[in-house]
């Protein structure tokens, strides 16, 4: 896992316009033997306090995976999945995030879903790149 970025920045894919949303961004890079295969945009209402803005401003380059699944308090929500194409930003921040000259296809699968524990959410946004698919087969 390589972080790509942490801290207060517009959310990518929320519904509700970004100066009307305080929130806290992570974008992470999943590598399987050195090469890409998942970028991951994480966000946290920053509306508030909580120990998930403790933790996660606390997480440095360990994965959101290591607090989710290793603390019992969770509860996830449904998983959404779509795909996206050159215009999302989502798909641009993927693209942004590998080496130099690199391509991607005209379209990604991502899929998203939340995080609750107490009154807070927090949303983990997965797109999956190219080499996953020479992972499953």
């Amino acid at each position: 896992m390589r972080l790509l970025a942490q801290g207060r920045a517009p959310d990518l894919v929320a519904a509700v316009p970004a100066r009307a949303r305080q929130t806290l961004v992570r974008e992470v890079l999943l590598c399987c033997d050195g090469v890409p295969v998942i970028f991951a945009h994480t966000t946290l209402s920053t509306v508030g306090r909580g120990r998930l803005n403790r933790w996660l401003a606390r997480l440095g380059s360990r994965s959101l995976g290591s607090l989710l699944f290793a603390y019992p308090g969770f509860c996830r929500g449904a998983i959404e999945c779509t795909r996206l194409d050159r215009r999302d930003p989502l798909y641009r921040a993927a693209l942004a995030a590998l080496p130099p000259g690199s391509t991607l296809p005209p379209q990604l699968w991502a899929r998203r879903s939340t995080h609750a524990l107490g009154g807070q959410q927090v949303s983990v946004c997965e797109v999956f790149l190219p080499a996953i698919q020479a992972l499953a087969s």
